[in-house]
Protein backbone atom coordinates (compact mmCIF):
# COMPACT_ATOMS: atom_id res chain seq x y z
CA UNK A 1 0.00 0.00 0.00
CA UNK A 2 1.50 3.20 -0.72
CA UNK A 3 0.52 6.91 0.88
CA UNK A 4 -0.20 9.55 -1.41
CA UNK A 5 -0.72 13.29 -0.56
CA UNK A 6 -2.75 14.77 -2.52
CA UNK A 7 -1.79 18.83 -2.28
CA UNK A 8 -4.46 21.08 -3.23
CA UNK A 9 -3.44 25.13 -3.77
CA UNK A 10 -6.45 26.73 -4.36
CA UNK A 11 -8.82 28.69 -2.29
CA UNK A 12 -11.89 28.43 -4.33
CA UNK A 13 -14.05 24.78 -4.94
CA UNK A 14 -13.18 22.22 -7.96
CA UNK A 15 -16.79 24.11 -9.33
CA UNK A 16 -14.82 27.49 -9.51
CA UNK A 17 -11.30 26.09 -10.52
CA UNK A 18 -9.72 24.30 -13.71
CA UNK A 19 -6.70 22.77 -11.89
CA UNK A 20 -9.02 21.56 -8.92
CA UNK A 21 -11.87 20.26 -11.26
CA UNK A 22 -8.41 17.88 -13.12
CA UNK A 23 -7.10 17.50 -9.65
CA UNK A 24 -10.49 15.84 -8.63
CA UNK A 25 -10.89 13.56 -11.50
CA UNK A 26 -7.44 12.52 -11.18
CA UNK A 27 -7.54 11.33 -7.30
CA UNK A 28 -11.03 9.84 -8.18
CA UNK A 29 -9.58 7.83 -11.23
CA UNK A 30 -6.13 7.04 -9.23
CA UNK A 31 -8.55 5.64 -6.18
CA UNK A 32 -10.42 3.38 -8.57
CA UNK A 33 -7.17 1.95 -9.95
CA UNK A 34 -5.53 1.58 -6.26
CA UNK A 35 -8.25 1.47 -3.90
CA UNK A 36 -5.62 0.16 -0.96
CA UNK A 37 -3.65 3.26 -1.43
CA UNK A 38 -4.26 5.97 1.33
CA UNK A 39 -4.90 9.46 -0.23
CA UNK A 40 -4.27 11.97 2.61
CA UNK A 41 -5.65 15.28 1.04
CA UNK A 42 -3.81 18.46 2.08
CA UNK A 43 -5.53 21.73 1.24
CA UNK A 44 -2.67 23.92 2.18
CA UNK A 45 -5.18 27.11 2.32
CA UNK A 46 -6.51 25.09 5.12
CA UNK A 47 -3.67 23.62 6.71
CA UNK A 48 -1.14 25.83 9.67
CA UNK A 49 2.25 26.80 7.56
CA UNK A 50 4.73 28.50 9.13
CA UNK A 51 6.30 30.94 7.38
CA UNK A 52 10.03 30.95 7.80
CA UNK A 53 10.44 33.62 10.00
CA UNK A 54 12.18 35.13 12.36
CA UNK A 55 10.69 33.05 15.24
CA UNK A 56 11.84 29.78 12.99
CA UNK A 57 15.49 30.88 12.23
CA UNK A 58 15.88 31.51 15.90
CA UNK A 59 14.45 28.75 17.01
CA UNK A 60 16.54 26.27 14.73
CA UNK A 61 19.42 27.91 15.42
CA UNK A 62 19.22 27.63 19.08
CA UNK A 63 18.52 23.83 18.07
CA UNK A 64 21.65 23.49 16.62
CA UNK A 65 23.72 24.73 19.06
CA UNK A 66 22.16 22.43 21.50
CA UNK A 67 19.24 24.26 23.24
CA UNK A 68 16.09 21.42 23.44
CA UNK A 69 12.47 22.46 22.54
CA UNK A 70 11.70 23.40 25.90
CA UNK A 71 14.45 25.91 26.02
CA UNK A 72 12.32 27.59 23.07
CA UNK A 73 10.07 30.84 23.51
CA UNK A 74 6.79 29.38 23.22
CA UNK A 75 6.47 31.10 19.29
CA UNK A 76 9.84 29.35 18.28
CA UNK A 77 8.51 26.09 19.87
CA UNK A 78 4.52 25.87 18.07
CA UNK A 79 6.42 26.61 14.51
CA UNK A 80 9.56 24.90 14.53
CA UNK A 81 7.08 21.71 15.50
CA UNK A 82 4.55 22.32 13.25
CA UNK A 83 7.13 22.50 10.48
CA UNK A 84 8.62 18.74 11.53
CA UNK A 85 5.19 17.55 11.67
CA UNK A 86 5.15 18.88 7.95
CA UNK A 87 7.98 17.58 6.96
CA UNK A 88 7.70 14.04 8.41
CA UNK A 89 4.78 14.01 6.61
CA UNK A 90 6.08 14.40 3.50
CA UNK A 91 9.28 12.28 4.25
CA UNK A 92 6.94 9.13 4.83
CA UNK A 93 4.84 9.51 1.52
CA UNK A 94 5.67 8.03 -1.70
CA UNK A 95 3.70 9.56 -4.06
CA UNK A 96 2.62 13.28 -4.18
CA UNK A 97 0.41 15.21 -6.31
CA UNK A 98 0.35 18.78 -6.40
CA UNK A 99 -2.76 21.26 -7.64
CA UNK A 100 -2.18 24.75 -8.31
CA UNK A 101 -2.95 27.43 -10.73
CA UNK A 102 -0.09 29.51 -12.40
CA UNK A 103 -0.22 33.13 -10.77
CA UNK A 104 2.17 35.65 -11.93
CA UNK A 105 4.03 32.68 -13.83
CA UNK A 106 4.45 31.11 -10.99
CA UNK A 107 2.93 29.47 -7.79
CA UNK A 108 0.70 30.35 -5.13
CA UNK A 109 2.25 31.48 -1.78
CA UNK A 110 0.53 28.64 0.21
CA UNK A 111 2.09 26.15 -2.16
CA UNK A 112 5.80 28.32 -2.06
CA UNK A 113 5.46 27.82 2.07
CA UNK A 114 4.65 24.44 1.78
CA UNK A 115 7.81 23.54 -0.47
CA UNK A 116 10.12 25.91 2.09
CA UNK A 117 8.74 23.30 4.79
CA UNK A 118 9.60 20.30 3.05
CA UNK A 119 13.36 21.47 2.05
CA UNK A 120 15.23 20.34 5.20
CA UNK A 121 19.52 19.66 4.26
CA UNK A 122 19.80 16.12 5.81
CA UNK A 123 16.44 15.41 5.28
CA UNK A 124 15.32 15.16 2.06
CA UNK A 125 18.34 16.35 0.42
CA UNK A 126 22.11 16.61 1.52
CA UNK A 127 25.43 18.46 0.23
CA UNK A 128 28.35 15.85 -0.49
CA UNK A 129 31.75 16.70 -1.57
CA UNK A 130 30.05 15.65 -5.29
CA UNK A 131 27.19 18.39 -5.14
CA UNK A 132 23.69 18.06 -3.38
CA UNK A 133 21.94 14.62 -3.44
CA UNK A 134 18.39 13.98 -3.35
CA UNK A 135 17.34 11.29 0.01
CA UNK A 136 14.36 10.99 -1.73
CA UNK A 137 14.98 8.48 -4.20
CA UNK A 138 11.84 6.40 -6.13
CA UNK A 139 9.47 8.80 -5.12
CA UNK A 140 7.26 10.48 -8.10
CA UNK A 141 5.56 13.18 -8.42
CA UNK A 142 2.72 15.02 -10.80
CA UNK A 143 1.88 18.58 -10.75
CA UNK A 144 -1.65 19.70 -11.70
CA UNK A 145 -1.34 23.15 -13.12
CA UNK A 146 -3.71 25.74 -14.60
CA UNK A 147 -3.15 28.80 -16.50
CA UNK A 148 -5.17 31.57 -18.53
CA UNK A 149 -2.43 31.05 -21.59
CA UNK A 150 -0.55 28.41 -23.41
CA UNK A 151 3.02 27.85 -20.85
CA UNK A 152 4.42 24.90 -21.21
CA UNK A 153 5.42 25.34 -25.29
CA UNK A 154 5.51 28.51 -27.38
CA UNK A 155 6.74 31.68 -26.87
CA UNK A 156 5.76 32.33 -23.00
CA UNK A 157 7.65 28.54 -22.14
CA UNK A 158 10.67 31.09 -21.06
CA UNK A 159 8.56 32.19 -18.14
CA UNK A 160 6.78 29.71 -17.04
CA UNK A 161 8.02 29.33 -13.24
CA UNK A 162 5.07 26.94 -11.85
CA UNK A 163 6.18 23.30 -12.95
CA UNK A 164 9.58 24.91 -13.48
CA UNK A 165 10.16 25.91 -10.06
CA UNK A 166 8.46 22.46 -8.49
CA UNK A 167 10.03 19.99 -10.58
CA UNK A 168 13.65 21.37 -10.14
CA UNK A 169 12.75 21.08 -6.14
CA UNK A 170 11.51 17.68 -6.48
CA UNK A 171 14.49 16.56 -8.53
CA UNK A 172 16.44 18.34 -5.46
CA UNK A 173 15.26 15.66 -3.06
CA UNK A 174 15.68 13.19 -5.69
CA UNK A 175 11.88 13.15 -6.98
CA UNK A 176 10.91 12.69 -10.80
CA UNK A 177 7.66 14.44 -11.53
CA UNK A 178 5.74 14.89 -14.60
CA UNK A 179 3.02 17.60 -14.97
CA UNK A 180 -0.67 18.02 -16.71
CA UNK A 181 -1.25 21.23 -18.05
CA UNK A 182 -4.21 22.80 -17.87
CA UNK A 183 -3.78 26.03 -20.13
CA UNK A 184 -5.45 28.58 -22.24
CA UNK A 185 -8.41 28.47 -19.97
CA UNK A 186 -8.30 32.68 -20.67
CA UNK A 187 -10.10 32.12 -24.16
CA UNK A 188 -13.88 31.35 -23.07
CA UNK A 189 -14.92 29.42 -25.98
CA UNK A 190 -11.82 27.22 -25.91
CA UNK A 191 -11.86 26.92 -22.04
CA UNK A 192 -14.76 23.98 -21.83
CA UNK A 193 -12.30 21.76 -24.15
CA UNK A 194 -9.26 22.54 -23.08
CA UNK A 195 -11.02 21.37 -19.51
CA UNK A 196 -11.96 18.48 -20.71
CA UNK A 197 -8.60 17.36 -23.08
CA UNK A 198 -7.12 17.46 -18.99
CA UNK A 199 -9.45 15.61 -17.29
CA UNK A 200 -9.15 12.57 -19.99
CA UNK A 201 -5.59 12.90 -19.56
CA UNK A 202 -5.50 13.42 -15.91
CA UNK A 203 -7.86 9.68 -16.01
CA UNK A 204 -5.50 8.08 -18.10
CA UNK A 205 -1.98 8.99 -15.96
CA UNK A 206 -3.89 7.95 -12.88
CA UNK A 207 -4.07 4.58 -14.21
CA UNK A 208 -0.39 4.32 -14.49
CA UNK A 209 0.25 6.78 -11.69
Amino acid sequence: MATVLYITAHPLHPEESYSLAVGAEFIEAYRKANPADEVVHLDLYKENIPQIDADVLRGWGKLRSGSSFDQLSEAEESKVARLEEILHQFMAADKYVYVSPMWNFSVPPVLKAYTDATSIPGKTFKYTENGPVGLLPGKKALHIQASGSVYSEGPLATIEMGFSYLSKILRFYGIESEAIFVEGTAVSEQAPFVKEKAIALAKEVAKRF
